[in-house]
C-alpha cells in the first residue's frame, strides 16, 4: 500500500518533470541584429531579417530566414562551415584563421 508520503512525492516529481517539459517547448529569445566582424572591425551590421550575404577575403557568410551560418571559407579545419546556423540572442560563429566572428545581438 501507498502512504500519503509516497503521493507527495510522485506529486513533486511528476509536477518537475511537467514543468521542465514546459521549459523546453517554450519560445526561445531571438537575436535581432546580425554583426559579422573580420579583424576586430565591424563589416556588416543588419537586422536578422534582411537576406543578405557577405563575401569576405576569406569567408561567406550568409543571413536567410532569420538565421546566419558561414557558407564558404578557405581554411583547412573548416569549422565555422559545419558550425549550425545561429539565429538567438548570444550566438556566435568563429573563424580563428582569418578572424572573423557572426553575432546574434
Amino acid at each position: 500500500m501507498l502512504k500519503k508520503g509516497d503521493y507527495i512525492v510522485f506529486a513533486t516529481v511528476a509536477a518537475v518533470i511537467l514543468l521542465s517539459t514546459l521549459v523546453w517547448f517554450l519560445p526561445k529569445k531571438s537575436g535581432r541584429t546580425v554583426t559579422v566582424r573580420e579583424h576586430n572591425k565591424v563589416v556588416y551590421s543588419a537586422p536578422l531579417a534582411v537576406n543578405h550575404t557577405v563575401k569576405l577575403e576569406g569567408n561567406t557568410v550568409v543571413i536567410r530566414n532569420g538565421k546566419a551560418y558561414v557558407k564558404w571559407a578557405n581554411c583547412r579545419n573548416q569549422i565555422c562551415v559545419h558550425h549550425v546556423p545561429i539565429d538567438e540572442a548570444g550566438d556566435t560563429i568563429l573563424c580563428l584563421p582569418h578572424e572573423v566572428s557572426v553575432t546574434v545581438e
